[in-house]
């Protein structure tokens, strides 16, 4: 059985990702909007749209818990896992992040 992602890098290096002052991103992988967070050292990637409303999560912020929150209606969202962790019962849908010596790369 092969591997269940297809990798696709985004960068080579961290330093070539535009990271927002929250530490938030979006970028387009396959055809597909992502937004991507730093938080700490760790690189999360998730579906770029809150599902409750539609709002763009890179124009959010990252809380000290290391959740997104989204700017429209502040669901949180955990960057880990994409769960809602404010109760509303929304998720993220989520993308494994991989960084190797050549690159950092998103499983789709």
């Amino acid at each position: 059985m092969g591997e269940p992602y297809q990798w696709v890098k985004i960068a080579a290096s961290l330093a070539e990702l535009a990271f927002n002052e929250e530490g938030l991103l979006e970028l387009e992988v396959n055809g597909k909007a992502v937004c991507m967070s730093k938080i700490n050292d760790s690189l999360h990637a998730c579906t770029a749209k809150c599902p409750h409303a539609g709002a763009k999560l890179a124009q959010g912020y990252v809380d000290a818990l290391g959740n997104i929150v989204c700017p429209l209606h502040r669901y949180k969202f955990s960057a880990a896992n994409g769960r809602n962790v404010s109760g509303e019962g929304y998720y993220l849908k989520t993308f494994p992040v991989r960084q190797t010596g050549d690159g950092i790369y998103i499983g789709m």
